[in-house]
């Protein structure tokens, strides 16, 4: 199956979870508090154009009971979310013909405050509920598996800017102001842009290094080479056959020491001299220029000269010893993952809040992206861990964008609920007719600029 639909597959399947249950928490608030709900539908249903409708004629004449029932779920064809329409409340609908009818006992507006309220934040707290809980199945079913920093025989690998910070390749990172390092992760370079202290152990011996202002994590995740990586020393593990590797007669335990006259001191720096190579190419590079940057001149063992012509993909055709490190593993009992998954969640928002800070930058707004970007997010090739994990993620992020206190997301209407609930008075209907209007517009532009960006991207733009 191509790689592309297999991405997109899991991209619908997510989104068309944390939708459904998003919504359902609004729903069941909406029906413990006796307030009618008029619409359930996944993805919009614009200018009436519906996919899938349980008031459909075929489907009314197949099950009866449910088109009778007061609310009509539904699927859009317009694939930019979900949403419940709730009796008497002002929301995307703007449906001013209702809101002009006496006020019902069944209807949004009738109810006491602190019921609306719970009612609009039920689908944040679904998507924190949901994420908790599926980090905390991950824990349970897999457990985690990692390695010590004390069992980082290598140590890390940092690139010019770590080095300028006072790191040297092989040092070990042991805590990061007060906070113990587990094992090395992505998440580790978030920890050193926000510390004021790394402590490493540097050829058996703890150093404590003062970390710069400014240093930045987009900067440092977008970097190539990495900030900081495994170290991984250069030696042939095995070669594949009929590939440049094998040609030059490069055998098992044989190392590279030279590429194109640059020194390489590890697996690391090996392939950063290729990335360079592969970066040259431009859309205007010919099959000459091509067949010339993959002309290299290597130095084998120390000692041996020998050029070879890299394949048209930049492969050399060997495969490089690892490290073998010791794996520590860690499995959780069904009631311990819970607040084991639950930390993790936490952690991860808390994270995702920090991270926004960037957003207002030039990098940072750049990066942003819509559909295309969270696809590309997913493995080539279905992964159940890899699917259930982003799906937590996206859960987490969908909550915190939900409840910002922009109108016409759930958020939005918090911030009324409270303010009645402090001012004892309501915000006249016109107000929130407005604000719903300015709130869409909002919301609009951002979804055109995310996607655009993609857009932009495809291009090379």
């Amino acid at each position: 199956m191509d790689t592309v639909l297999i991405k997109a597959l899991q991209l619908i399947l997510s989104l068309s979870i944390l939708v459904v249950l998003h919504e359902g928490g609004h729903f069941f608030f909406s029906k413990l508090f006796k307030v009618k709900v008029e619409k359930f539908f996944m993805f919009f249903d614009a200018w009436g154009v519906k996919l899938f409708s349980t008031k459909s004629k075929w489907f009314s004449k197949l099950f009866p009971k449910i088109a009778k029932s007061e609310t009509e779920y539904g699927i859009g064809w317009l694939p930019f979310g979900g949403y419940v329409k709730i009796a008497g409340m002002i929301d995307e609908s703007m449906d001013k013909e209702q809101m002009a009818q006496p006020p019902q006992p069944y209807e949004f507006r009738t109810k006491p405050a602190w019921q609306r309220l719970l009612i609009m934040v039920g689908g944040v707290l679904v998507n924190l509920l949901l994420a908790f809980f599926i980090y905390s199945m991950i824990k349970y079913y897999y457990g985690d598996s990692y390695i010590r920093p004390q069992d980082m025989t290598y140590g890390l690998k940092f690139n010019e800017e770590g080095k300028n910070a006072g790191f040297q390749d092989g040092d070990i990172i042991i805590r990061t102001d007060d906070k113990d390092v587990k094992t090395f992760t992505v998440a580790l370079m978030r920890d050193i842009a926000n510390a004021e202290t790394v402590t490493v152990l540097r050829d058996g011996k703890e150093q404590t290094l003062s970390m710069p202002e400014g240093l930045s994590l987009l900067k440092m995740a977008e970097a190539e080479p990495p900030f900081v990586d495994y170290l991984l020393p250069l030696k042939v593990d095995s070669v594949i056959a009929g590939t440049p590797a094998a040609k030059m007669g490069l055998k098992k335990g044989d190392t590279v020491t030279s590429f194109n006259g640059t020194p390489i001191l590890s697996y690391n720096d090996f392939t950063y001299q290729v990335l360079r190579l592969q970066d040259a190419i431009t859309e205007e590079s010919t099959a000459a220029d091509s067949l010339k940057l993959r002309t290299v001149q290597l130095v084998v063992n120390g000692t041996d000269t020998v050029n070879t012509v890299l394949t048209s993909e930049f492969k050399m055709g060997f495969v490089n010893a690892m490290p073998d490190y010791k794996i520590t593993e860690q499995h959780y009992g069904f009631f311990e993952s819970f607040p084991v998954g639950v930390k993790y969640g936490w952690n991860t928002l808390a994270n995702y809040v920090d991270d926004l800070k960037y957003l207002f930058t030039k990098e940072g707004s750049r990066s942003v992206g819509g559909f295309v970007t969270m696809g590309k997010i997913f493995p080539a090739t279905w992964d159940w861990y890899s699917f259930w994990n982003l799906t937590a993620l996206f859960s987490i992020i969908l909550a915190f964008m939900n409840i910002l206190p922009i109108p016409a997301l759930d958020g939005g209407h918090v911030l009324f609920l409270l303010y009645e609930i402090i001012a004892r008075r309501k915000p006249s209907e016109k107000f929130l007719e407005r604000a719903e209007m300015v709130g869409l517009f909002i919301l609009l532009g951002l979804l055109l600029y995310a996607n655009g960006n993609d857009i932009l991207r495809l291009f090379g733009i």
